[in-house]
Order: C-alpha cells, then structure tokens, then sequence
C-alpha cells in the first residue's frame, strides 16, 4: 500500500505575496494556539495519571463484601432489574476471574477518587468492565511541526520557497523537571534543619543583605541614567523592588527604592507631557528613531504611573492602619515608610509641574496639608508653597486652589488654619476688570485678501505680507497672548479664593479659620469687585464691634477696610470713622510681651491709614495718632521704637503743622484729654512731645538718634538730619532690621578695650620711706612655722 500522498501545496511565493498580513497572523495564531491546548491535554492526562497510581499506591484496598451489610436492600433490587447473565451461562474461569476481581481493588475496578464501589455512584445498568471498555484510548501524539517561512531563492527553473522547522519547547517535559527540582528541593529542606544564628551573626547578615540591596539599586540607577531609552526593564525591575519581602531588610529597601526612583524620574523625565498616540498615528508607519521615541515615552509614563500608585497605596494603608496580608511590615514602620512617600511625592509635584499625572498629585497632597502629623503637614504645605511661588502663568495655583475649595466645603470648614494660609503664597497682583473700565485699545488688525486686493498693488502685496508674518512672530515673541491667558487664570484663581473667604465670613464667624481670612482679605483686598465694598465693610466692623475677635483679628479688619477703600474704593464716598477709633482706642494693648509682634500690622495701618490717605485726614487726627505713638514708644521693644518714631518722621514731613507739638505753648482753647478714645476731641493740639526728651536717654543707639532727629523738627539735611540708611527705609522694614528674635542686642555691643599707656606709675612710689623698709624686712625674713597662741597676749594683762 501506497503512503497517503500530502494532498497540501507549498504555497508559492505569488500567493504569500498576495496574502494580507492580518491573515498570516490570524493563521499563525490559529496554529500556536492549537499546539497550546494539545500540549495542554496531554499534561493533564498525565497528571491524573501519576494520581491515580499515587492514589493506588498509597491508599489500602478495601474489600467490596464490606459494603454488602451497608446496601443489602439497595443491591437486591439491583440484582431484580439488572439484566445479568445467568451463572449457569458462563464459563468457569470467567466466573473465576470476576470473583477475582470483586476480591481486589484495583485501579482498574474502583473509582480512583473513594474507596466504595463504582456502581454506587453511576448507572445502575452500567458494570465496571463496561465503562472501562468504554473510557477512551488517546495515543501520545507529537503535536504538529511549525514552518517557518523564509526568503525565497531564485535560480533558471523559478523561484525555490524556503522553509525551515520552528524547534518546539515540550512544556510538559519542562514542567516536570520544575516538579521534580521542587520536590528535591523541599525534601533537602525538610531533612536539614536549618541552624540557630545568634544576634551577632543575625546583624552581620543583615548587614550584608542590606549592603547587596544597595549596591544592585545603585547598579539599576546608573544604567537607567546612562541610557534610558533602552532600559526601561531596568527601570522595571527597580520598580518592583518596592514589593521587597525579606522581613530583615524591606523597610530601608523599600525606602532607598523610593528615594532612587524619585531622583531618576527627575532626571530622566522631559520637558513636556506626553500624550497617548491616536489611532491613525499608531498605524502610521514612522522612522525606527521616532518609533524608539515612542516605545521610551509608553513605557516611562507606565512606570511612573505605577510608582505613583505604590506611593499612594503606602500612604494609605498607614492612614487605614492597614496591613498587607504578607505582614513583612509592622505597623509600627509603616509611618517612617509612608512620610518618605510623601517626601517624593511633594518632590515630584514641584519638580514636575509640567509632565503626566500632576493634577492626581495635586489631589494626592492637598488632603494631607491637613493631616494630624504635624511633619507630614509641614512637608506638604511647603510643597504647595514652592508651587505657587514658582508658577508663573497660573495654571497649576488655580488646579491647586480648586482642589483646597473643594476641601474646606467638604470638611465643613473644618480644617487646620493652615490650610488657608496657603492662599497667601499666590503670585497674584493683577487680574481681569469688566469690559466698561478697560482700556479701550484695539488689537492690532491685519488687512483681509480683499482689503489687500483693493487698495495695494501686487509688490505692495508682497511686501505687506512680509510684513504682517514679522509682525505676528514679534508678537509670539511677547507673548502677548500669554499675558491675555495669565490675566484670565489669576482672575479665576482670586475668584475661588475670595469665594471661600466669604463662605466663612457668612457662615462660621467664629471659626479659628477666621485670622487666616482676614489675613488674606487683607492682602487682596484691592483686587475685589466694586460690587461687594459695602456689604464686605459692613460685615468687618459687625466683626470688631462683636468683641469676639483677638487683637490680631481686628487689626486684620482695619487693615482690610483700609486697603479696599485705598484701591477702587477711593471713588466711594465712605468716611471710616469707627475703624480710626478703633484702632486710636486699642494702641496701648501694645507692650513689650507677646504682642510686640503685632507692631508690623499697626504699622501698615498706620501707612494706609494716614499716609496714602493724607487727603482725607484731619489736622487733629494726625497730631492725635502722633502723640499717643510717642507715648507708646516709651514701653515697647526697641525695635518696635525705631517703627513707631520712623512712622512718626513720616507723619510729621506729610502733615508739615504737626510742628506745633514740639513747641509747650498751647494752640486754643481746652486741655489735652488722653484718656479720650476719639482722635478729633482729645486736643492733641495743646500738648507737647515730651516722651522724645525721655527716649533721648534710651540705651538703642538707633532710638537715641530717631529721638534727636526728631526734636530738631526732622529735617532733610544737615548735622541733625538722619543717614541713607535709616531714612530711606519704612517703619515695617525698620521694624525687621533690629528684630531680637535672636536673643541678641541689634546692633551688637562693641566691646570696651582698656587703652595702653606708656608709663605706669610704681605702686611703692606711693609709700612712705618708714613703712617700706618696714615691709621689706619683713619680707626679707625666714618664714618660721610656730604654733598660733592667740589667748597668750590676754593672759599676759591678766597677770599684770
């Protein structure tokens, strides 16, 4: 007989041609996946097999007449229906052979899985010969050999496909090696006990454990940063270091991987976001440098995606108290583990502000600027600070203050002052105003085709549009569209931050959040709608004349009244008495204790109080304010003396007939009342500066020639005039500069040297000639050591 013929063609060259790529896959796939499930088959019979013969072997047979009183019932009326070969129809040895059998119990005639009869569990009608003749036989078959397709040769007679096999891995052979090394393995372990270290050796090993974990992290991170595009497996495999299970050694592991993987993305991250390729771009064939390019930017984002996430899961298990169910971790150092996380994770959001996943970030940190650890909180609060003070269009401050919004409402203005205060890190100093107060300035225009067509000749053409592309780079280059965007984002920023400020305001006036408010009211007070002046002032002095608030409080709602007035309020028509009383009222609460620090804020409410609004004060008012601040000077810290006598210089040159105070003729009728808390009534006018006499005397350098300058009338120049140095300055900065936050005397004590003399005088040139010979006999003589008797010169008179 004939071997049967491959009824199969080669396909030929003209036909693999012809074949759509799509298809070729399609069939190839089809093939490994066939070659797959008959590799997996076969393992499994096999497996079932080595049961089996395990099962036998281990287990011992049990006789089937055991069963016979159990099922006595059951088997009679089996043996009624059964429809069984009379015994006196078979053969002697085949009756033989099946009591044989019923007596052992083989793999053959028992079910592999029990111990009972297989009859008990299938059909009744079914016997044991039958279904083991009907279980099927399945020959071991080689699967199937893969071609590979290669290049063709071409000769006289045509072209020659060439093919080659693909050499087949057994995976079952594999697997049972794997089995098999595992099994020797755990049998090698089970019979060697290991032995008991002591805690020296523990250490040691720890340490070289340790010292090898070290090592392959720095060998990872220097690969990564000598070539990155090729080693993102590297970058990979440090990644998963951050799973480490070794008890001994993961925390400090899993920390160094952190603080290793941080630095390498700052490193190797670049300078713009990567976005996900469309669709079309996929599919679209490009060079093998951009495709590389490519390849690097899928797998860095990915990376740093799923470091991003074990940041985040370690920081929130610590929150939850929770452990993982390896329990390689205590409790205990999780906290060390999850405040380095949060260290990264403050690094990244200031260092890249630019690439993927910053906003997740943002949402990261900004819950835990209010967490209860007072170092996590600090951490991420100066994060946040760095941000805005490096965000110079604007966009990640309004991402970072919509996310801080969103937290004070849903906590219930619940949350740490802190919190709040952020809000006075941001670089905002102009914003939007509506479109009727706005300069009207048209945008540059540039001519259309038809006005060109028109009006210009075709040189004239040429040259204009010349010069209209010159004229669009010049304006890319000032970016004038930017300032446009930059203008747009601040104004939206304030607007979120002045919506929250007043949602306190409104709802919880008694909330310790309210310092961090006013503060901020104070500081963008100018920048707020003309819209909310008067309700906003209304609610300020609700806010001081409630005696609720602390000193700083209220001296924060001066403050802000004064800057809104100083700003867009100068066309409002509001004259803020109460708030000069006010403040007139509370100087003295000023001393030398606790509150000295809270002579920088009296001293911008002075300045905008008085100073920039000089036109609107009174002659009383100014001689008032003077003469209760030179009283004030008298007990407060230096440094608060030097503000307040360089506030006084100021008012004294803008108010020129505040002179008078330095005269003790009276100007009037009354007499100074300074017990008076309203500035107008107090007749400052009929006192005198005579605290400047007693600040003469001051031992400050700086005070005593404030205290000068200013008896002399505070002139400009000559011999009582100050220096550039002091006279150019403001009372606040003033105020810094002699800061003795320090403990220390600013400016320091020069140290007093005795001067050197040529000649001394002889200290014996002193004596008389008598009693120095005296002396120098005595000191002449032998010292003789006798025995002191002091009661012999009185027994002496006695006896006389």
């Amino acid at each position: 007989m004939k071997p049967r013929k491959n009824k199969k063609r080669v396909p030929s060259f003209r036909k693999l041609l012809k074949t759509s790529k799509v298809k070729l896959d399609n069939k190839l796939k089809n093939k490994q996946f066939k070659q797959q499930s008959i590799a997996k088959k076969y393992r499994k019979e096999q497996r079932k097999l080595r049961q089996a013969v395990k099962d036998v072997t281990s287990r011992t047979s049990v006789p089937l007449e055991e069963y016979k009183k159990k099922h006595a019932a059951e088997r009679k009326e089996e043996e009624e229906e059964e429809e069984a070969l009379p015994l006196d129809m078979m053969d002697e040895d085949d009756l033989k052979l099946m009591e044989d059998l019923a007596q052992k119990a083989s793999f053959v005639t028992r079910d592999l899985s029990s111990s009972e009869p297989i009859h008990a569990k299938k059909r009744k009608q079914e016997s044991v010969i039958d279904r083991y003749e009907k279980m099927p036989r399945r020959m071991q078959t080689e699967p199937e050999k893969e071609l590979i397709h290669l290049l063709p040769i071409k000769d006289k007679s045509g072209i020659i496909p060439q093919t080659m096999e693909k050499p087949v891995i057994s995976v079952a052979q594999n697997e049972e090696e794997e089995d098999a090394e595992e099994m020797e393995v755990v049998e090698e372990s089970s019979e060697e006990p290991q032995p008991v270290l002591t805690t020296d050796e523990l250490l040691i090993q720890r340490r070289r454990k340790l010292q090898e974990k070290k090592m392959h992290i720095a060998a990872l991170a220097a690969a990564i940063l000598s070539d990155p595009e090729n080693s993102i497996k590297k970058l990979k495999e440090l990644r998963a270091m951050l799973m480490e299970l070794d008890p001994n050694v993961a925390v400090i592991v899993r920390k160094l991987v952190m603080v290793s993987l941080m630095e390498i993305f700052k490193d190797i991250t670049p300078s713009y976001k990567i976005r996900p390729l469309t669709e079309a771009e996929k599919h679209t064939k490009v060079r093998k440098e951009t495709q590389k390019l490519r390849e690097f930017e899928e797998g860095l984002v990915s990376q740093y995606k799923f470091y991003l996430e074990n940041l985040e899961q370690t920081v929130k298990d610590w929150k939850q108290r929770k452990l993982k169910k390896s329990n390689v971790i205590s409790l205990k150092a999780y906290k060390g583990l999850a405040e380095i996380a949060v260290k990264c994770l403050c690094e990244l959001l200031v260092v890249l502000p630019h690439f993927n996943f910053h906003n997740n970030i943002i949402v990261l940190i900004v819950p835990l600027m209010n967490d209860a650890s007072k170092l996590i909180s600090e951490m991420c609060c100066e994060a946040v600070k760095k941000l805005f003070k490096q965000d110079k269009l604007g966009s990640v401050s309004l991402g970072v203050v919509k996310v801080i919004s969103g937290l004070v409402k849903s906590r219930n203005y619940d949350v740490r002052p802190e919190v709040l205060k952020i809000f006075l890190h941001l670089r905002i100093k102009e914003v939007e105003v509506k479109k009727d107060t706005e300069d009207i300035t048209a945008k540059k225009k540039f001519m259309s085709y038809k006005e060109k067509r028109k009006n210009l000749s075709r040189m004239q053409r040429k040259w204009k549009k010349a010069e209209e592309k010159l004229e669009r780079e010049l304006l890319e280059a000032e970016a004038s569209e930017s300032k446009e965007k930059k203008l747009k984002l601040h104004t939206e920023t304030l607007n979120i931050v002045f919506l929250t400020y007043f949602r306190i305001l409104k709802k919880v006036q008694k909330s310790p959040l309210l310092p961090a408010v006013l503060e901020g009211l104070a500081k963008f007070a100018h920048l707020i709608n003309v819209e909310f002046f008067d309700d906003l002032l209304v609610v300020l002095h609700s806010l001081i004349s409630s005696g609720d608030l602390s000193y700083r409080e209220s001296l924060h709602c001066v403050l802000t009244a004064f800057h809104i007035l100083s700003g867009q309020g100068d066309v409002l028509n509001i004259d803020p008495l109460k708030f000069y009383s006010h403040l007139y009222r509370t100087l003295f609460r000023l001393h030398a204790g606790a509150t000295n620090d809270d002579m920088v804020i009296v001293l911008q409410c002075l300045d905008v109080m008085l100073t920039k609004r000089r036109k609107q004060v009174s002659q009383q008012r100014a001689l008032a304010f003077i003469k209760r601040l030179s009283t004030l000077a008298l007990h407060v810290l230096p440094n608060s003396s030097v503000g307040i006598l360089a506030t006084n210089r100021i008012l004294m040159q803008t108010f020129p007939k505040t002179d008078l105070l330095l005269d003790n003729e009276a100007q009037g009728s009354g007499l100074y009342l300074p017990e008076l808390d309203e500035p107008e009534c107090c007749n400052a006018q009929n006192t005198a500066l005579w605290e400047l006499h007693a600040l003469r005397r001051h031992y400050h350098p700086t005070v005593q020639k404030f205290a000068d300058h200013l008896i002399a009338g505070a002139p400009a120049e000559g011999s009582e005039a100050l220096r550039p140095d002091l006279s150019r300055r403001s009372g606040t900065e003033l105020f810094e500069t002699y800061n003795m936050k320090g403990m220390t005397f600013n400016p320091p004590v020069a140290s007093v040297t005795p001067r050197k003399k040529d000649t001394f005088l002889q200290g014996d040139s002193f004596l008389n000639e008598d009693l120095k010979e005296l002396i120098q006999r005595h000191l002449n003589e032998a010292a003789v050591h006798r025995p002191l008797d002091f009661a012999k010169h009185l027994k002496e008179s006695s006896l006389s």
